[in-house]
């Protein structure tokens, strides 16, 4: 059982910390990319649970104590607090986690509520809070967040609800009340209609969209989850997570009841045998890529941010980082890799956005809990410096194994040995306990590689692949043209389907 404690770390410590002056520079994994923390003014404390790019480029910034602040000038030094700017927009929210811009106006997502925040009079202070949506259960628990919104592209907003995870708050004179769509993914519609739309969510912190306008969750590890997901929400999908399931029999429910859940098989088995189960479209295997992911976002960039234009970056918590995945859609469904991006942040990543110049912006709280991080808050800045990594840009399923581009053209003689690459594959197990080990582990042979025309790609033919398991593709042996190794010599790719079956 995988569960991680609290750090110890001293609160004054944590907090002293966060203010302190610092440069750019490169860190963790990633050289290609510089990383530098934003300097806050004075009694700031920036728990940043939600970034909103507007359209005059200043920043909005959720903060999970219940504020809404603007940052003037997001693309100058961030070392310099006041050239950035900071202003207090708004206050006495219930812990929002996440922020939009949308329609001249920003919304949020508190504990009860989807609400739209407004300064109508131009004097910079919101004034205007109106309640958009709302109808979710909401008992007291502490687990009980909500997320979001994202906008799809038909113009509908999407929240994630977290499950309970236990009984509510008992106070005095308090009343239960039904707690419903407590695991769910709900959407509301432009004039206000909440329709519940994907069960079996545990605690589904961080949504997002991708350029094609389809809706993308991370979830947790935990019960129900043997390592943590990427998720497409759609109507009527059942993730897996059996707390959600009381609602599936409400007449509004989009989910079919799947009945009594199986326990000890594999996730792959759960996906034919328990009625509507959807396999996530990507699994992170659990510390090779992360332990907790948080929030995400599609770099629509047009190239400012490197070479991984349309592919999404996903917050770290645990590991204080930001991961990489590539998607494709293989008979009508997401799958595809995931890739490591940059370690080492000041905090636990919780939130991402991208400025209008293609630096990648990462709001940090660690709430307490475990990070390898040290300060308790943040922001930082990620800007490319322009230099190419030496990446895995790209990983695609092939009916005889996988064809990977890389960033930069590749030295022929390692790219074309069959010694520079090794793979296996696995799964995990379907279980109410709380996270799981990889099974049934298998190598993978590859039996030959094919460098295509261009220099920088190749195709990997392979003997024994498994849909529904997760391909681990390790690169140590190639360099590139230049002789520089791979930054990230390692992806892990979620075949739920082979092409051309």
């Amino acid at each position: 059982m995988r569960k991680y404690l609290s750090s110890g770390l001293p609160m004054l410590a944590a907090l002293l910390m966060a203010h302190l002056p610092s440069v750019a520079r490169a860190v963790g994994s990633n050289p290609a990319y510089t990383v530098t923390p934003y300097v806050l003014p004075d009694g700031v404390k920036l728990e940043a649970s939600g970034l909103a790019l507007l359209p005059d480029g200043r920043l909005a910034v959720s903060v999970r104590k219940g504020e809404i602040w603007i940052l003037e000038h997001p693309e100058a030094d961030p070392t310099d607090a006041k050239a950035v700017g900071y202003r207090l927009f708004a206050s006495g929210l219930h812990e929002p986690l996440g922020l939009l811009w949308h329609d001249g106006a920003l919304y949020t997502v508190q504990r009860s509520e989807l609400t739209k925040i407004r300064d109508t009079d131009g004097d910079g202070v919101a004034d205007e809070y109106l309640a958009v949506a709302k109808g979710w259960g909401v008992s007291g628990n502490y687990h009980e967040y909500a997320y979001g919104p994202v906008l799809d592209r038909d113009g509908n907003f999407w929240i994630t609800l977290n499950a309970s995870m236990g009984g509510p708050v008992k106070l005095a004179g308090h009343r239960m009340q039904e707690k419903h769509w407590r695991g769910w993914a709900v959407s509301v519609s432009p004039d206000g209609k909440l329709s519940p739309m994907s069960a079996g969510l545990r605690s589904p912190c961080g949504i997002a969209v991708n350029e094609e306008g389809d809706v993308f969750c991370t979830d947790q590890q935990g019960n129900w989850w043997s390592t943590n997901p990427l998720l497409h929400l759609r109507k009527g999908a059942f993730f897996g997570h059996a707390e959600s399931l009381p609602d599936a029999q409400l007449p509004e429910s989009p989910v079919a009841d799947p009945g009594k859940l199986p326990q000890g098989i594999t996730v792959v088995e759960a996906s034919r045998q328990v009625k509507g189960f959807a396999l996530p479209a990507v699994w992170f295997p659990y510390v090779k890529a992360g332990q907790s992911p948080t929030g995400l976002v599609c770099d629509l960039t047009g190239g400012k941010f490197g070479p991984f234009e349309k592919q999404m970056f996903v917050g770290e918590f645990v590991l204080s980082g930001v991961n990489r995945v590539f998607l494709e859609k293989v008979g009508g469904e997401y799958q595809g890799a995931v890739f490591r991006f940059q370690d080492g942040l000041q905090s636990a990543a919780l939130s991402l956005a991208f400025l209008k110049d293609g630096s990648l912006l990462v709001g940090e709280s660690n709430r307490g809990w475990n990070s390898q991080g040290t300060r308790s808050f943040g922001l930082e800045r990620i800007q490319w410096t322009g230099q190419t990594p030496f990446e895995v840009q790209k990983m695609e399923a092939q009916p005889d194994g996988f064809r990977v581009t890389f960033t930069d053209e590749v030295d022929t003689g390692t790219a074309s040995n069959l010694g520079s690459y090794q793979m296996s594959s696995y799964t995990y197990l379907y279980h109410q306990k709380y996270g799981g080990d990889e099974v049934e582990t298998q190598k993978v042979t590859i039996s030959q590689v094919v460098l295509e025309p261009g220099g920088r790609s190749v195709l990997l033919r392979c003997e024994g692949l498994r849909e529904g398991y997760v391909h681990e593709l390790i690169m140590p042996g190639v360099r590139s043209k230049k002789g520089v190794q791979l930054t990230h010599a390692e992806g892990y790719y979620t075949l739920n389907r082979l092409p051309g079956k």
